[in-house]
């Protein structure tokens, strides 16, 4: 679930008419689109921001009528706005989606079209590849041997390596990973586990040994007694694991192992295709794994596997 302060209309520098129409949207994406409480949140921070930059433009803050009234000038002053902010291409392009998909939501209410967002282009976005870790470094994050002198207790070190244990081998988005219930946790002779991913898209994950004994030890030392319709990773209180908690215990790591700011837990999930692709996987397969809808977003790990595409060309080709 979204955090409540990311639907609030009163928090929003907008008329009432035009705040309603946001938390209206806000919740039709939640509760009929069933997205992501991060998307949620970043498509409302997006409104904000763009609300408010509406409400220092006209002078006041702008209503229903106002933002159908957009001229194709306003928006590309926001877009102007934005850049000097140094707000990279692939954010303004989330931006102007979000101000699209509300445009759409207020025109079904009946609010009018609004037509300057027809009209602007979204600005390029720089490509950016997957930053995968080494082999080596990628199974040194899920191990509790790298974690040795971390003065938390022995149950919350175990559980860490076990999320992370997931993102690299089994390919889990972290929000996946901290999704799973206690009554589905990758033990014994569990072999795949049946995965919600984006747009509420379903998976089956591949459960390796490592994996299951990574989690059997998590669970063997955790002192909570967990609730099979509950999270199968607690935080240090019992309650639900937050990922800001994950992406501090990569960070610690980072820092004792000497890895890059790159080493996230999300690159844990690009080592995962790489390292795949690297041993030969194909394509299609590993894009079903990541639960990909479109084959071009898998194709990206290509050009992050370049080398091992040329040493093959070399050993084929005649003429190489």
């Amino acid at each position: 679930m979204p955090r409540e302060d990311a639907l609030a209309e009163a928090a929003l520098p907008a008329a009432p008419d035009l705040a309603a129409a946001v938390g209206a949207w806000l919740r039709a994406l939640r509760d009929e689109r069933r997205l992501s409480a991060r998307t949620l949140e970043a498509y409302g921070r997006d409104a904000r921001q763009f609300l408010a930059f509406l409400a220092e433009r006209f002078g006041q803050p702008a209503g229903v009528a106002d933002f159908v009234g957009l001229a194709p000038a306003d928006l590309r002053a926001f877009l102007a706005r934005r850049r000097a902010e140094e707000i990279d291409g692939r954010s303004l392009q989330r931006a102007l989606s979000a101000l699209r998909s509300l445009a759409r939501s207020i025109e079904r209410e009946g609010g009018g079209a609004a037509s300057a967002l027809g009209a602007v282009r979204a600005p390029r976005a720089a490509r950016r590849l997957p930053r995968p870790l080494p082999v080596a470094d990628a199974k040194a994050v899920v191990t509790t041997a790298a974690r040795q002198g971390d003065p938390r207790e022995p149950w919350i070190l175990a559980r860490d390596a076990a999320v992370l244990a997931l993102c690299y081998g089994a390919g889990l988005r972290i929000g996946e990973a901290l999704s799973i219930k206690r009554r589905d946790a990758p033990t014994g002779a569990v072999e795949a586990l049946t995965i919600v991913g984006k747009g509420a898209k379903t998976r089956r994950a591949p459960i390796i040994a490592p994996l299951r004994q990574a989690v059997e030890d998590y669970l063997k030392l955790c002192p909570y007694a967990l609730k099979p319709d509950g999270p199968l990773f607690v935080g240090a209180k019992g309650g639900p694991l937050s990922p800001r908690i994950v992406q501090l215990a990569m960070q610690r790591l980072r820092g004792a192992l000497g890895l890059p700011d790159s080493a996230t837990p999300h690159a844990l999930r690009h080592s995962f295709a790489t390292h795949l692709l690297a041993r030969g996987g194909d394509l299609r397969t590993i894009q079903e794994l990541l639960g990909h809808a479109s084959l071009s977003t898998t194709q990206v790990y290509t050009a992050v596997d370049g080398a091992r595409l040329i040493a093959a060309y070399r050993a084929a080709h005649p003429r190489a």
